[in-house]
């Protein structure tokens, strides 16, 4: 099927629509890697999007008639979908983490981490402290990760810390969306900079953590989204280093560390050798997400300055 179909060729209803996309993304060179990884997933958020139906419909919206109004529209994502190759959470202007919906646009990274699932598990078996009064989401981006650990949490305080000006404006605009403004503060800040005196019961982290090589070669895809997000020197852990060098200073002594460094965790292995990293396992997918906790942070504090 070409780009541009006859308008007469388009569906009319939504179940029409699903396969329609379906077929067009199956038969494109589209990548998936933001938050679905097949072309069925990806049409069904397309389409209820324009048809102005929530993601968790059941089949009795199959039948449901697009007007002119709406076929147009999702030519026009699907094209951009395709040829720009523009991830569908830009196109829609949502995203869907932990079983919350958020704001998505191309200030902030399209959330996907598998540290979703370690939120929703309570953090366990890897957090022993008491229930957690203040946790930390250090390079929050868009603010999906804190704001989910505030959601499942509600006695926790949470910060949102961010370098970045654009990702702080769309992180408010979550907190606001959620309704957690009493419990969530947003700062401006080059990691631990501006929380001298702070500590937390968990930090969670997913910095940039993408190494040179990585990066050159993404698919084109990624490269709608900022490159201050992804990228962090030749081996991917240059934020990474400086996390651990003083993250132990921010935690609380019963307190756990929790980083996701994606493909880079062969570089932070060969990079610290003495450090016993716990890497966590993921039942809906996901690697390179280590937890070290404070009492460990501590022990190993020499080889991690």
């Amino acid at each position: 099927m070409g780009t541009n179909p006859r308008k007469s060729a388009l569906p009319t209803t939504v179940g029409q629509a699903l396969h329609y996309c379906s077929e067009a993304l199956d038969q494109s060179d589209a990548f998936y890697g933001h938050g679905t990884d097949n072309p069925w997933d990806e049409a069904v958020q397309l389409v209820l999007a324009v048809a102005g139906l929530s993601p968790h419909e059941d089949d009795s919206v199959l039948s449901y008639p697009l007007d002119e109004r709406a076929r147009d529209r999702l030519q026009q994502l699907l094209q951009q979908r395709i040829e720009q190759h523009i991830p569908i959470a830009y196109l829609i202007g949502r995203a869907w983490f932990a079983g919350l919906e958020f704001r998505c646009d191309r200030r902030a990274i399209i959330p996907r981490s598998p540290i979703a699932e370690l939120i929703l598990d309570g953090f366990q078996p890897w957090y022993c402290g008491p229930p957690p009064e203040r946790i930390l989401d250090l390079c929050c981006g868009g603010g999906c990760i804190g704001l989910a650990a505030a959601h499942y949490h509600p006695q926790a305080r949470v910060d949102l810390v961010d370098i970045d000006a654009d990702a702080l404006s769309l992180a408010r605009e979550n907190v606001a969306e959620l309704g957690l403004g009493s419990r969530v503060e947003v700062i401006c800040s080059d990691l631990f900079s501006a929380l001298s005196g702070r500590r937390y019961d968990l930090i969670l982290a997913n910095p940039p953590y993408v190494d040179a090589d990585d990066l050159a070669s993404m698919p084109a895809e990624y490269h709608h989204e900022p490159a201050l997000a992804l990228g962090s020197g030749d081996d991917g852990l240059e934020l990474t280093r400086r996390i651990l060098a003083a993250a132990r200073d921010h935690l609380q002594d019963t307190g756990l560390l929790v980083v996701e460094v994606g493909n880079s965790w062969p570089a932070l292995e060969k990079a610290y050798p003495r450090v016993p990293f716990t890497w966590l396992e993921f039942e809906q997918g996901g690697h390179g997400v280590f937890a070290l906790t404070a009492v460990e942070l501590q022990s190993y504090s020499a080889s991690l300055r």
